[in-house]
């Protein structure tokens, strides 16, 4: 009888972790771009929970998406919500011909701009995945990125 007993209240314990760990999904973190050079194509934004994939690897990212220019501001905005809160790295490229990937030329720069959480300087590399990291904590983490071009 014991051990169903401690079995059970296993079962209950699980239960409420799973049901606490889906209720603490509720952050959200707001990216703000400036400094984009023209409004064609896209802000495309990719969220990274882990090194795994940083910073190129949209398949391996938590999210990816491209969001839209102000032609106005020459500013954009990404919103993710839903998120466990934690430590978190973002990389962004302006995907001025919308086909999801940074473009480079022939001495390997980039064509377009990019940037990361935490404006670091960037020379010849990206960034590890530690310099662009940062918390987000519930109810909302907002960040800025200064867009770069080379």
């Amino acid at each position: 009888m014991k051990s169903f007993a401690r079995f059970a209240l296993f079962l209950i314990a699980a239960s409420i972790a799973a049901h606490c760990q889906s209720a603490d999904a509720t952050c959200k973190l707001i990216v703000h771009m400036t400094g984009f050079r023209n409004d064609k194509g896209d802000a495309g934004v990719t969220l990274f929970k882990d090194t795994n994939g940083w910073p190129e690897d949209n398949d391996k990212a938590l999210h990816h998406e491209g969001f839209p220019i102000d032609a106005a501001t020459k500013t954009s905005t990404a919103t993710f919500d839903k998120l466990v809160p934690g430590t978190y790295a973002v990389a962004m490229i302006h995907d001025e011909n919308l086909n999801h990937k940074m473009d480079y030329n022939m001495f390997h720069y980039p064509k377009e701009g990019f940037g990361f959480a935490n404006n670091p300087h960037v020379l010849l590399t990206s960034p590890s995945f530690q310099t662009a990291s940062f918390n987000v904590a519930c109810p909302v983490t907002e960040i800025n990125i200064n867009v770069q071009y080379k």
